[in-house]
């Protein structure tokens, strides 16, 4: 059985990016951010919030840093050039988020933003950073969820548009390149794997990988499959992240703690016993309901703490796919 093979883009050129104060205009900017901007949903939701009392720091090296404890992940590179972000937390934890990169930054200015994909725990800080002159860098796919109202089927309503501030003013298709303070950043599309728009962002000098939410070590792998996702995509980059690490690759995921390559093979291996399974069922023509009731989900290596979620994302992104699946699916 074939999935859609991974796009291999080649690495644009140099991506240019002011500096920009990171003082009184992006406290200003935060202070006219609306918290229900963008607030978790089930196309958009990628798991219950953090409820830590505040923001802790995990350093990687002397000029990368981890900040959890704003829901999700931000990944901090400090540069002489001044501060680059892997995603900017959710919408509740702007003011944190700036208070910590004060205290972080020493005086140095934010130079650019990345965001691995555009639910709102990713971009939470987007408008706050934006306003205050921040370059936003995105896969382009991202950039029009976070510029178009859409529906999010799990509460049976519309979302806003997020702030013009907030939308990616530099987008890519298949991936790019840029340097910051020496540091050579490589970022790429991960196709289907959480959404349409996911990217993974490879700090290639320091050996640090940020995947987004297309690796999950803690929480159940999510799929937003009305936004993309599915679970063919998902292996798909699991695969290609295995591949661009190494045994001595720190990866960061959105949420939970940094772990090495060996996790993204164990998730991979999990969902492919998964995928294999539920292709298996969806021939015999099983709802999601029937291959739960049929042990989709049983003698795993992991387990879930919402299986039948799970279970009915996957489905729903499998019948997006069907015609790639084998050529006796329907």
């Amino acid at each position: 059985m074939d999935r859609r093979t991974v796009l291999q883009g080649a690495l644009g050129g140099l991506v240019g990016s002011s500096l920009v104060p990171f003082t009184r205009a992006a406290a200003r900017a935060a202070s006219n951010v609306s918290n229900t901007s963008n607030a978790p949903s089930a196309s958009g939701a990628d798991g219950a919030p953090d409820t830590s009392n505040a923001p802790s720091l995990k350093r990687l090296s002397d000029k990368i840093a981890v900040l959890s404890g704003l829901t999700d992940n931000v990944l901090v590179l400090s540069t002489g050039e001044g501060l680059l972000l892997v995603d900017s937390g959710s919408p509740g934890h702007t003011g944190a988020l700036l208070d910590e990169l004060r205290q972080l930054a020493g005086g140095k200015r934010v130079r650019a933003l990345i965001n691995t994909h555009w639910h709102p725990d990713q971009t939470g800080s987007n408008a706050a950073l934006g306003k205050a002159g921040a370059t936003i860098i995105a896969q382009h796919k991202s950039r029009d969820w976070m510029a178009t109202a859409h529906y999010i089927p799990g509460e049976d309503r519309y979302q806003k548009a997020l702030p013009q501030a907030a939308w990616p003013t530099q987008t890519f298709y298949s991936g790019g390149a840029m340097t910051a303070g020496g540091e050579h950043i490589e970022y790429g599309h991960l196709l289907a794997a959480h959404t349409e728009g996911d990217c993974y962002v490879y700090l290639r000098d320091s050996n640090v990988l940020a995947v987004g939410h297309a690796a999950s070590p803690v929480r159940d792998p999510q799929l937003d499959w009305f936004a993309g996702g599915w679970l063919g995509g998902r292996l798909d980059a699991l695969a290609r992240l295995y591949q661009l690490a190494n045994e001595r690759t720190q990866v960061v995921p959105a949420y939970g703690p940094v772990v090495s390559r060996s996790a993204l093979k164990a998730e991979h291996d999990v969902l492919q016993v998964i995928y294999t399974r539920m292709v298996d069922y969806l021939r015999k023509g099983y709802s999601a309901q029937d291959m739960l009731d049929a042990g989709v989900m049983k003698d795993l290596s992991r387990t879930w703490a919402d299986p039948k979620k799970f279970v009915y994302d996957a489905f729903k992104g499998l019948w997006g796919y069907q015609d790639t699946l084998a050529p006796n699916i329907v």
